[in-house]
């Protein structure tokens, strides 16, 4: 079974173009965190808010993640982190046509 870590967390940029050349470098670790499968980046300009949807293989590897990035975004000065780690039901979700599930 996949989990899904849905997390969002103030942020005043960069967003869209910038965003990208600035954390292209950090995108391409996070491809090595033990039972990643993918992340989606989210952003809002609008709100000033900025966060990411991925897929783990466990729940203990989305909570070593989260732990590691909370703690890495705090480096950062960035607090009042929100996380939610889910159960996916495989099933129904591949009937829905959701990617990368294992």
């Amino acid at each position: 079974m996949a989990y899904l870590l849905q997390v969002d967390f103030p942020m005043n940029g960069p967003f869209g173009d910038e965003m990208t050349a600035a954390f292209t470098g950090l995108a391409q670790s996070i491809t090595e965190e033990e039972g990643f499968i993918w992340k989606i980046w989210t952003e809002s300009p609008e709100t000033n808010e900025s966060g990411g949807i991925y897929l783990f293989e466990t729940k203990e590897t989305a909570e070593k993640y989260l732990d590691m990035h909370t703690k890495r975004l705090a480096g950062f000065g960035i607090t009042g982190v929100n996380a939610k780690i889910f159960a996916i039901n495989s099933k129904l979700s591949e009937i829905t046509k959701a990617p990368g599930l294992k």
